[in-house]
């Protein structure tokens, strides 16, 4: 996996969860910041189990624009099937640290970045303090993290589960084709925009959106929830991606999606697509499924493109394929519910 320098994990009262009344932190976390690739601070929390047998570590990843206390209720569901949990904000989201002066533009320059602070993440916070095996689990942008990171021989993780992972960005989303979209990123970053929001974002943190309007969830209270957490803390909130990050994001979906990229993933994985996303291409991903050796897809219709933020019933559709996957039951024999 490469050798970098040892960068100490740095204790911070900053780094601090933020609780509200329906969103509380779930009990005895260990929250901190450590170093990235290049030292800047990144946001990270871990937990132990609430209940066992004891079935390891599962390492949370989330999409763009996420923080740490949007997965309480997911940490909590993982917890009580015998899991600890680590998990980090990524650079430039969250309680991380944002690269430009504007913080609420969602810049990256290269997904390799992403790429060295996952390694940061594992050798510094995961492998000292947290139980083997370990299982990614992973939302969106953090699927094509963890599939640029399937590829590479001495992988940390034993399985992955992806959900709606970003393979191919939606067309309908783009409206224009996808090689217009990244010669435009292309052009326009070489120009000097780099750092500019994309044509027609705007900094205005995500989930100040409209529940109406949104095409995230069809749950109104999960939504409202995360929307609460940014009222309360618009710090941990995030506008539109900058040319850059789009850039980044083109070149590193056009590796993934390349017909040869999916038969040299060695890490076993359960994909999970949302039949009504507008973000992410379901096509893309059920199509990356059939390619896969160590692998397979499953669709749930009704869902939008959070998988872990939707209703009750697409949750439990998730939650039971999820079970089945790793093999958890409880002392009757049955698969947990």
């Amino acid at each position: 996996m490469g050798q970098t320098a040892s960068i100490p994990v740095i204790s911070s009262g900053d780094a601090g969860l933020v609780t509200l009344t329906r969103n509380p932190v779930p009990s005895s976390p260990v929250v901190g910041v450590f170093g990235g690739y290049d030292g800047m601070p990144l946001r990270y929390a871990r937990w132990e189990p609430t209940q066992g047998p004891r079935r390891g570590t599962i390492c949370l990843f989330q999409g763009r624009g996420e923080f740490i206390e949007k997965y309480f209720e997911t940490i909590a569901d993982l917890r009580r099937r015998g899991f600890a949990v680590a998990t980090l904000d990524w650079r430039g989201q969250g309680g991380s640290h944002r690269h430009l002066k504007n913080t609420l533009k969602g810049h990256i320059d290269d997904f390799a970045e992403y790429d060295k602070d996952l390694m940061r993440f594992m050798k510094e916070i995961v492998l000292p303090d947290c139980p083997p095996p370990y299982i990614a689990l992973a939302h969106s942008m953090g699927g094509t993290i963890l599939l640029r990171n399937s590829v590479l021989p001495g992988s940390w993780f034993e399985r992955m589960v992806l959900t709606t992972p970003m393979i191919a960005i939606d067309q309908k989303r783009l409206t224009i084709s996808s090689s217009v979209v990244r010669a435009y990123s292309e052009v326009a970053a070489v120009a000097g925009f780099s750092h500019a929001l994309v044509h027609g974002g705007d900094d205005g943190p995500d989930q100040n959106a409209v529940f109406e309007r949104n095409i995230l969830t069809t749950d109104k209270e999960r939504w409202s929830r995360n929307k609460g957490v940014v009222d309360v803390a618009p710090e941990l909130g995030l506008g539109a991606p900058t040319v850059g990050w789009l850039r980044a994001a083109m070149r590193a979906t056009a590796g993934i999606s390349d017909p040869e990229f999916a038969k040299n993933v060695r890490v076993p994985g359960l994909l999970f697509a949302a039949g009504e996303d507008e973000i992410v291409s379901t096509r893309a991903i059920e199509e990356f499924g059939v390619r896969l050796k160590v692998g397979r897809t499953i669709l749930i219709p009704p869902s939008r493109h959070e998988i872990l933020q939707e209703n009750d019933t697409v949750r439990q559709r998730f939650w039971a394929a999820f079970d089945a996957y790793m093999g958890i039951t409880d002392d009757a024999g049955a698969i947990v519910a």
